[in-house]
């Protein structure tokens, strides 16, 4: 259990007005606390990160990928990975592979952690993945989806989702089939993201693919993709027949996405009532966090860096205070340097350009 300063009182009432916004759901048989969660991005959702966006509205969170292979060999750092903690409420693991044997002796290892339920990782299009067989290259071979499936759940006490794409590539739009296999298969929900795997993380998610897979659903669906602002997610939440979203790269920027996308009138306005001041704040809840979770300082001030200055977008100054970060080699001064940055912002609001392509080598 982490040792937490509370945020403000002026913070936890701002928190506090949005989170009264939220409206929990089930996916299945998991409950959920808000339509709104956290996708797994690869290198961040890990505790510290989930814990976060679970204190500034995420409705659950999911792990970044965990190779099964790293899981069944003992490799102590894959292990370290499946660690949560009991002050998260809804979060699965979500695990990568192509062999079922391997996935489902993964599987009962990552159940013993005490997840609410395990995902499968069919969608990530990176090569190292895909090349061996996980990730988006399982939606190619869907006649080994069923067994993979069945396999794992028969080895399992929570519920079992996967994550894909809308297929391989334009050709090979095949989502829909992969659902139907889902379905018979006991698959309790599926998450997609609205890109094939060649388009990896350019061009747009197909938001029109993504709605037509909800006329003939009959499990629920989580869409994903381009949700990286407030407004276009509170747009997105008011006329989706998804019962839910998954948030990945638009959480980097604004680690209060969550919050503001839940009420369409203040999302429409495209000005934040959070701060600097708020941000310094949520920048000290993830030092402890991640200070209390790791024990190498080293991956401290590596953690915190790339946060903070994800975080620091789109304010004023912004890229001259990323370089002071990136050349400071302390912790101590890096949290001096960024309350002095935060704080001198007064009421200055983001500005982000998002049409510009962000994390374009892909975290979600």
């Amino acid at each position: 259990m982490k040792i937490l300063t509370p945020f403000s009182l002026e913070l936890t009432s701002k928190i506090e007005k949005f989170q009264s916004l939220a409206k929990p759901m089930n996916l299945g048989k998991i409950g959920f606390s808000s339509r709104l969660l956290l996708a797994p991005m690869a290198g961040i959702c890990n505790l510290p990160y989930r814990l976060l966006m679970e204190d500034l509205g995420a409705g659950g969170t999911v792990s970044e990928l965990i190779s099964c292979h790293g899981i069944n060999y003992g490799n102590q750092k894959t292990l370290e990975m499946l660690k949560i903690d009991p002050m998260e409420k809804n979060v699965g693991i979500q695990l990568f592979g192509e062999d079922s044997e391997a996935m489902a002796r993964a599987a009962e290892v990552a159940e013993s952690y005490g997840p609410k339920f395990l995902d499968i990782n069919m969608g990530c299009p990176v090569s190292k993945v895909v090349t061996k067989g996980g990730g988006s290259a399982l939606m190619r071979e869907v006649k080994n989806l069923a067994p993979m499936f069945e396999k794992m759940r028969s080895g399992m006490k929570i519920p079992l989702s996967i994550k894909i794409r809308t297929g391989w590539d334009s050709n090979s739009l095949n989502a829909a089939e992969i659902l139907k296999i889902a379905h018979e298969s006991g698959i309790e929900w599926v998450a997609i993201h609205g890109r094939t795997r060649n388009q990896q993380y350019t061009g747009l998610a197909d938001w029109d693919f993504i709605e037509s897979l909800n006329e003939t659903k009959k499990l629920p669906l989580i869409g994903n993709g381009d949700l990286h602002h407030p407004f276009g997610v509170s747009e997105r939440l008011q006329k989706t027949n998804c019962d839910a979203l998954m948030i990945a790269r638009g959480a980097l920027r604004n680690p209060f996405i969550f919050l503001e996308s839940l009420d369409p009138n203040y999302a429409t306005q495209k000005r934040s009532i959070f701060i600097g001041k708020d941000y310094w704040e949520v920048v000290q809840r993830l030092h402890t966090y991640i200070t209390q979770t790791f024990t190498e300082e080293r991956a401290h001030l590596v953690q915190m860096r790339k946060l903070i200055v994800w975080f620091a977008a789109g304010f004023p100054h912004a890229a001259a205070f990323r370089s002071q970060i990136f050349n400071c080699q302390v912790l101590e001064d890096t949290m001096k340097l960024t309350e002095d940055y935060f704080l001198s912002l007064g009421e200055s609001q983001k500005f982000i350009n998002y049409d510009e392509v962000f994390m374009s080598s892909g975290h979600g």
